[in-house]
């Protein structure tokens, strides 16, 4: 079944999070290209081992990142790193996140490797971040999925996302609308107001009652303990720090945590 319909007994498919080390040309050292698709493979295998529904590879290794727009070394290494995890794990649905916010980067990655969806930071209005202010290209994103053909990239896109600030006061209903609606966003996704932290139940709530026939993703710090909750609340579980060998971002994905977690929400 579509990650990006609603599932009719309730209960939330899980998407893990394939954090990549730092790719050639990020800021800081990484420790290549061989051993970064290494990783990633390992980390692909132990998410469908566990029971995942599908992975989304992001370039979580490339920080500070750039704002909008990242080198052509960055998509050929993510184009070159999501090849060999659709050839090792065959049969997991893959996504892709070119953080920031390359939304044109990610759709371009995954038309060509066949990825199933990707994911966008902002996609619509303006927000202050780390990286300076970010603005949403969702017409530009639109039209390129047009041209590439490539309508059966699904669009994920975040509202009022982690790490960043609106430049004025907006509710998060008007936001989920604005990004479902005119922005043309297949799934949204509400998270807390950092990596690995929690998400506010009642701010998953409001965009449930504010776009009830949206497909509504949560988007950090989910742990089991909390999974109960999620149940009929939301309809994807975007799980990346809890799933790591002792929540560490820098160990290697836990195939036995995400069985916990995938056997916690239901």
């Amino acid at each position: 079944m579509s990650l990006f319909l609603a599932r009719p007994d309730a209960v939330p498919r899980l998407i893990g999070v394939v954090h990549l080390p730092p790719l050639p040309g990020a800021p800081r050292r990484g420790p290549g290209l061989s051993a970064v698709i290494a990783r990633a493979v390992a980390d692909a295998r132990a998410l469908a081992d566990g029971g995942a529904d599908a992975a989304i590879v992001e370039n979580l290794g490339d920080a500070p990142f750039a704002a909008e727009v990242v080198g052509p070394e960055t998509i050929a290494a993510m184009t070159a790193v999501l090849l060999a995890v659709k050839d090792a794990v065959p049969g997991l649905p893959l996504g892709v996140n070119v953080l920031r916010n390359d939304a044109l980067a990610a759709l371009s990655i995954a038309a060509v490797t066949g990825a199933s969806f990707i994911r966008v930071n902002v996609l619509t209005g303006v927000m202050a971040t780390d990286q300076g202010l970010i603005t949403g290209r969702a017409r530009e994103l639109l039209q390129l999925r047009t041209r590439l053909g490539a309508e059966h990239v699904q669009i994920a896109a975040d509202i009022l996302v982690k790490h960043a600030t609106p430049l004025g006061p907006v509710e998060l209903e008007d936001a989920a609308r604005d990004t479902f609606h005119r922005g043309g966003a297949d799934a949204i996704l509400i998270t807390g107001t950092g990596t690995g932290r929690p998400t506010d139940l009642g701010d998953l709530r409001r965009a449930r009652a504010a776009i009830p026939t949206a497909p509504i993703w949560v988007a950090s710090g989910v742990e089991p303990d909390q999974a109960a909750a999620l149940r009929g609340l939301v309809d994807v579980a975007v799980v990346g720090t809890w799933l790591h060998t002792d929540g560490d971002l820098s160990l290697p994905v836990d195939a036995a945590r995400v069985v916990k977690l995938r056997a916690s929400l239901g």
